[in-house]
């Protein structure tokens, strides 16, 4: 990828199915990939563990959704190795502020702990990453995600790849064209993923449990 991206270039990219990497934090080049499996979230059959729900039930955190964007990448960014550059940064940002870009934030007192965040266009998140310092906080954020797009109009959660950690979690792979096929439905709808209020963790679990 040889020219400056832009937000609007992100964009494209994710609704046809691409997105961005850096190889380092200290490369300036990003490029794209499309992976021939990949990974999705399916809203239907995420996999709640009775110690997760047991822990979400009596929610030892505080939920948030946007309250510190940036902090969140940074977090997801804090790690020895990293693909988000300076120039992702600032598209996250630019992205955030126009309303395409969300973060699931979890917090111990004034503590950030845990979250992840993502592109949202149309019926489609696209998760890019996810950060952890206390046990379980990244799973407790996943779970609110997949709650949060189960009752806002998304039909897909885009992980790109599949780690043992999602896979845990419910996370599958599915084949390039099958992607494709999904992308373009979701796409055809409209989400929101800031209209409606937080869950209790006693209404996520029930509600989990209830279309499981």
């Amino acid at each position: 990828m040889a020219q400056t991206l832009t937000a609007e270039l992100l964009l494209s990219g994710y609704a046809n199915g691409i997105f961005p990497m850096a190889e380092s934090r200290e490369d300036p080049r990003l490029y794209w990939f499309e992976p021939k499996l990949r990974g999705v979230m399916p809203l239907e059959g995420f996999h709640l563990s009775r110690s997760l729900a047991r822990e979400i039930r009596r929610m030892p955190y505080h939920i948030r959704v946007n309250h510190a964007f940036r902090a969140t990448v940074e977090g997801c960014a804090d790690r020895e190795e990293t693909w988000i550059n300076a120039q992702l940064f600032d598209l996250y940002d630019q992205l955030h502020n126009h309303g395409f870009a969300h973060s699931m934030e979890v917090w111990e007192g004034k503590t950030l702990v845990g979250g992840l965040f993502g592109i949202t266009l149309g019926g489609a998140f696209f998760g890019e990453s996810m950060f952890s310092r206390r046990t379980n906080a990244s799973k407790i954020a996943i779970a609110y995600v997949v709650d949060r797009l189960r009752v806002s109009g998304f039909t897909l959660f885009d992980t790109q790849y599949l780690t043992p950690h999602l896979a845990s979690l419910g996370g599958i792979e599915i084949p390039r064209e099958a992607y494709r096929a999904e992308l373009a439905r979701a796409l055809e709808s409209e989400g929101d993923f800031t209209k409606r209020p937080l869950p209790s963790g006693q209404e996520l679990v029930q509600r989990m449990t209830q279309t499981s």
